[in-house]
């Protein structure tokens, strides 16, 4: 048993996820040889649960060869990822300012879907678990869409939005997991802890 979790993850919201639930952690961060845009690619009409939940054991299978490859010392490994669903549209991270627009515009005034799976190995075992919150945005104005982007918050994030930042001024409505649509729902993650031997 280790006292510690590797995180195969940039983002610092998940980091401080973690910190939130107690859970030591080290980043397992891919190196520039690796191309995580290629494992994030949508497959035809994939259905949003099930491309979140196969780039998230794609993202895994990553960070336990990098593990191994690294001669790094045992502990579970953790990787999730988010994407943002519109009906049965995936909304990534969006390419550039004009694309976190066109998402937020889709966005405007209608409810969508967060989808954040979680999955932990360790030793041979492998465990996961999905999130699925429901949020509704207020309709936005082109101005409050030129001015969100114009900040810089949307790029990197799914749907083009970052729900712990200003965005939330745009949430009229949401039910399911807050910290699910920050990018690591902390119930399900401190399940699939539990069954590491971590006691949370």
């Amino acid at each position: 048993m280790t006292d510690f979790v590797y995180l195969a993850s940039q983002s610092p919201r998940r980091r401080q996820l973690l910190d939130q639930l107690g859970v030591h952690h080290e980043l397992l961060l891919a190196d520039a040889t690796e191309d995580a845009e290629t494992l994030e690619a949508v497959h035809g009409r994939e259905a949003p649960a099930r491309y979140v939940q196969r780039v998230t054991g794609l993202k895994l299978d990553a960070a336990v060869a990098r593990h191994r490859t690294r001669g790094l010392p045992p502990a579970p490994i953790l990787c999730a990822d988010t994407t943002v669903a519109l009906g049965p549209a995936i909304l990534g991270k969006p390419e550039d300012a004009a694309d976190a627009a066109r998402m937020l515009r889709e966005l405007s005034g209608q409810d969508h879907r967060v989808l954040t799976a979680v999955a932990l190995q360790h030793g041979d075992r492998r465990v996961q678990a999905l999130s699925v919150s429901h949020v509704r945005f207020a309709p936005l104005s082109e101005a409050q869409i030129a001015s969100y982007v114009a900040g810089g918050e949307p790029l990197g994030k799914a749907g083009a939005y970052a729900v712990q930042g200003r965005a939330a001024a745009f949430i009229s409505a949401m039910r399911g997991s807050y910290s699910g649509i920050m990018g690591l729902p902390m119930f399900e993650t401190a399940q699939l802890l539990r069954q590491a031997g971590f006691d949370l």
